[in-house]
């Protein structure tokens, strides 16, 4: 949690900043090609049109540039690679049923992707969908419902917990001596699932309309814009729970009145929205290097590896890649789950901000550990589910379609609904045909499932 107090900072949390290990002796048997394929094809190509990553604007690929010590061109192709990466591994996901172990990319381009499945027999259709193979003991799904029950006995002795999907392990990061196999003992979890690892930090939320400028709440402290989002006229934004209660009062970067706290969830989740008085109007952009504006043209959550972005009010701009998703993470307050743990660094103050992989909203600033000087580790809580929740609309750049069926509402085609939240898994009809969703998003116009083969399949 990165909250930064009016006068007085507080101290940045502490969590863990481990490294991803690789694969344990044994854990997993690799199968690939001599050659890692590139994830690089024109159904990739069609995903990054459809995701905007073929238009990242300069402040975004000069981040890259700096964090990630990329090129421009290598910044560029990595996000059209990521893209691509993504709705082929969500595809892979659907078709390989309870076999599935997970994904990710790797190389500074993003070029390789590596699916997981528990079936040798998966191995040609995973190539021939341009992936390389790795056949693994454990199902992600029997990895998650291992999680699930630590979760639900786990203490600030064994703060963080996740699924690495490359080493097919459940880690638990201890403070103390013995917390992690005290924890396996409670809960009767198998010791061959899990990997624990001792950290000498234990986290805390980084308490402290555009994202990733600051607010002020009214009790004290400072936290930052995650994303503009509506609601019916009602305009606000997306920010961390931890940053303010229901009814809390706030005011803008430049201390103008600005809002409420309409709803906030904290610990469990950590999520919050606030409607803006008529002096605040919500912009589908995120504050980047230099105060300039990137733009926000959907919520398509990305891979594991993939690259992502941060804007907050105490450090500005900075970049690192997504490292798990699904993690949990047990703060001093009570334990919150379903964030993403990230490279990228953060302070207080942060707290709130958003999280954005090339033009795609990821989520806003929980907790972390480290800081801009030294780097570290943090955790945002998607914003798929924030949207969900409370009912709001992202605001994002996408054409202004006219008056027409509301968010929510059955749409001419059928049943298939902008304003939506998706996940990946559910189904629509649409135009007489029934489509299964690949990767979870808010639909908007232009995003019709015939249009979009990275977002949907035809059942």
């Amino acid at each position: 949690m990165l909250r930064r107090h009016a006068r007085t900072a507080c101290t940045v949390l502490a969590a863990a900043g481990l490294a991803l290990a690789g694969l344990q002796a044994g854990s997993a048997t690799a199968v690939a090609r001599p050659e890692a394929p590139s994830v690089s094809t024109a159904a990739g190509t069609g995903a990054a049109r459809t995701l905007g990553a073929d238009a990242a604007p300069p402040e975004l690929l000069r981040a890259m540039e700096r964090d990630l010590g990329l090129t421009r061109t290598q910044a560029l192709t990595r996000l059209a690679h990521e893209a691509g990466a993504g709705a082929t591994a969500a595809r892979l996901r659907q078709n390989l049923g309870s076999a599935f172990a997970g994904a990710w990319v790797d190389g500074p381009e993003a070029r390789t992707l590596t699916v997981a499945t528990t079936r040798a027999a998966d191995a040609a259709a995973i190539r021939a969908a341009g992936a390389t193979v790795r056949v693994v003991p454990n199902d992600l799904a029997a990895l998650d419902r291992a999680k699930a029950a630590l979760d639900r006995a786990a203490t600030a002795e064994a703060p963080v917990r996740y699924v690495d999907v490359r080493a097919n392990v459940l880690v638990v990061e201890e403070a103390r001596a013995g917390a992690g196999d005290r924890l396996l003992a409670a809960t009767g979890v198998p010791r061959d699932l899990v990997r624990v690892v001792r950290t000498a930090e234990a986290p805390r939320p980084l308490y402290d309309i555009r994202g990733g400028d600051a607010y002020y709440m009214g009790g004290g402290g400072r936290c930052s814009v995650g994303f503009a989002v509506t609601r019916g006229t009602t305009q606000g934004f997306a920010t961390a729970g931890h940053c303010g209660r229901t009814g809390t009062s706030t005011s803008g970067y430049n201390q103008v009145a600005q809002g409420t706290f309409q709803a906030s969830v904290f610990p469990g989740n950590d999520m919050a929205w606030v409607a803006a008085n008529s002096s605040w109007t919500a912009t589908p952009y995120v504050k980047g290097a230099g105060g300039a504006n990137v733009q926000v043209t959907g919520s398509v959550l990305q891979p594991v590896g993939s690259s992502v972005c941060r804007s907050g009010s105490t450090t500005g701009w900075h970049c690192g890649t997504i490292q798990q998703h699904n993690t949990s993470v047990t703060y001093p307050e009570g334990t919150i789950s379903g964030v993403t743990r990230t490279t990228v660094c953060a302070e207080p103050g942060d707290s709130g901000g958003s999280y954005i992989s090339g033009s795609q909203a990821q989520g806003v600033t929980s907790g972390g550990s480290g800081n801009c000087s030294t780097g570290g580790t943090t955790f945002f809580q998607p914003l798929n589910p924030i949207l969900q929740n409370y009912g709001l609309t992202l605001k994002t750049t996408a054409t202004d379609p006219g008056p027409g069926p509301g968010p929510g509402e059955p749409q001419p085609g059928g049943t298939w609904a902008v304003g939506k939240v998706y996940a990946a898994g559910d189904v629509v009809t649409y135009g007489g045909a029934t489509y299964r969703c690949l990767q979870g998003h808010q639909a908007q116009t232009g995003w019709e499932p015939p249009s979009t083969p990275a977002l949907w399949q035809r059942a």
